[in-house]
């Protein structure tokens, strides 16, 4: 691996991947023997895909659907060279003859079906990344063959059936929902609008307690990003409760019977005390935590993390190129991703449902004129400062994500990312860890953390847990989002992994 790959992985995946990592090249040094490398075709088409999700500006959930959707074309195309297992879309129809069952076969089939999906779903990096690797891998990107007598038809059939439904599933992927903004992939239909108006963050402005019509609901920003740009917020995923899920039996399956603590409740001035306390005692530790777990913008963002760790897991445990290693990444993704998909789904419909107030607004009309101790910006650590001046841990370009608060999808995604690789792996072991050299924040560079320090999860659990917390550590989130998101997280992969299995086994019911 060269410096500047090694860099790359370094700064994008924030993981210590030791030596598992040096033996599976990175998307730019794709060797032409390509499966003879570290890595499963699987994981390559991963990577890349991630890639596309990194260079898209897509939010978190359409980023999680389109994961799922290029590993369900992918287990589809897998599938249909397995005695067992059954295709989402054509059941056991694509099954090919046994003589057909060649690693050769199973990783072009795979390949074509990723490829497709990925292009439908990251078209502008067709050119920049999967082009390029469908023709390392040895495969004409302009193959559309579907006749299933060859490898390639398979795949392209396989992904073909899988977007033609995902078109149609609510997400508005096509811009061509009634109600939406006409050609405006995933825009919303549904009309939503907020009952607040928006809350300057530019320098010189202040808190507008005026703008707050309602003190429980949640209050677009504007502000300026890190282009420049004055962005004023619109709810991203205003639609997603009527996407169609993967795994739960309804979109509203899993929501919350009571929703968020309201505004002037015992419970909210206990957990909003409890975050103005977080933040006035914040350590470098925890800022770097918040900071490592924020997955803005130009980051593979929340369910692509977890995606990352699952790449960890599959070099950790050996998986390779081969046959069997190819099989257990084709199961290992198809779960994790769907997983995660469908939480989701249960999180943002909680957002819809609930429609919540932010911290950065509660905060600040709760404990408008009240002298309150936290952290007081970049470079001015702990301080008294009037409540309505309270910022959260996080960068000015990206002061706090455009949805509701309640529930937290960081915990949501994580939980459900944490249970699919305990299931798979049978162990919660985990045994990754992080390390920021001194001076590397981003939100307060050079001077956090103060030496160099490591971040080391023990366990699946514990980097879920961390994860969530993370979000009140950056103030992005009330303790209630976070923990009642773990649980559901729980819950929608116990689900997700039950689904899954079917269709591994050949059993749907």
């Amino acid at each position: 691996m060269s410096k500047r790959e090694s860099l790359r992985i370094t700064r994008r995946t924030a993981l210590k991947w030791g030596v598992l990592a040096a033996a599976a090249p990175a998307l730019g040094a794709v060797p032409l023997d390509v499966f003879a490398s570290g890595d499963s075709v699987v994981l390559l088409w991963n990577d890349a895909a991630l890639q596309g999700a990194r260079d898209s500006k897509l939010g978190p959930p359409m980023v999680a659907r389109a994961l799922a959707i290029v590993h369900t074309s992918v287990f589809d195309a897998w599938a249909a060279y397995d005695d067992r297992a059954i295709g989402t879309r054509f059941g056991g129809a694509l099954r090919r003859p046994h003589w057909e069952r060649t690693l050769a076969n199973i990783n072009t089939a795979v390949s074509f079906a990723a490829y497709r999906a990925a292009v439908d779903l990251f078209p502008g990096d067709r050119v920049s990344v999967f082009d390029p690797l469908m023709r390392r891998l040895g495969y004409d990107p302009a193959n559309t063959t579907t006749d299933l007598s060859t490898a390639a038809g398979v795949g392209n059939l396989a992904a073909q059936a899988v977007l033609e439904y995902r078109h149609r599933d609510g997400a508005n992927q096509l811009g061509d929902e009634p109600g939406g903004n006409p050609g405006v992939a995933y825009s919303d239909y549904t009309r939503y609008a907020p009952v607040n108006d928006p809350m300057d963050l530019r320098p010189g402005s202040h808190f507008d307690g005026a703008a707050v019509h309602d003190p429980n609901r949640w209050q677009p920003l504007r502000y300026v990003d890190a282009s420049g740009a004055v962005v004023t917020q619109a709810f991203v995923g205003a639609q997603w409760q009527h996407v169609t899920p993967f795994g739960l039996s309804s979109v509203a399956q899993l929501r919350s019977p009571s929703g968020p603590a309201r505004l002037g409740s015992r419970a909210f001035e206990s957990q909003a005390g409890a975050l103005l306390g977080l933040s006035a005692a914040l350590t470098d530790e925890q800022k770097m935590i918040a900071e490592y777990w924020a997955d803005g913008p130009h980051s593979e963002l929340p369910p692509g993390h977890w995606n990352l760790f699952a790449q960890f897991v599959s070099r950790r445990d050996h998986h390779g190129a081969h046959r069997h290693g190819v099989e257990a990444d084709v199961k290992l993704f198809f779960g994790l991703t769907n997983a995660i998909f469908d939480a989701s789904i249960c999180c943002w419909d909680n957002k819809r449902a609930f429609d919540s107030v932010r911290p950065i607004t509660a905060i600040r009309y709760a404990f408008k004129g009240q002298q309150v101790r936290a952290w007081g910006g970049p470079y001015r650590g702990t301080r008294l400062l009037d409540g309505s001046e309270w910022l959260p841990y996080q960068a000015s370009t990206f002061p706090t994500p455009p949805f509701a608060e309640y529930s937290s999808g960081h915990s949501t995604f994580s939980a459900a990312g944490a249970e699919i690789l305990r299931r798979f792996t049978r162990s919660d072991r985990f045994g990754a860890s992080v390390t920021f050299s001194a001076g590397s924040s981003k939100v307060e560079p050079g001077a956090v953390p103060a030496s160099a320090l490591t971040l080391r999860w023990h366990t699946f659990s514990d980097a879920a847990n961390q994860a969530g917390l993370s979000r009140r550590y950056g103030g992005i989130h009330f303790e209630q989002a976070d923990l009642e998101a773990r649980a559901a997280g729980r819950r929608v992969a116990e689900l997700a992994w039950a689904r899954a299995q079917s269709y591994i086994n050949g059993d749907l019911t």
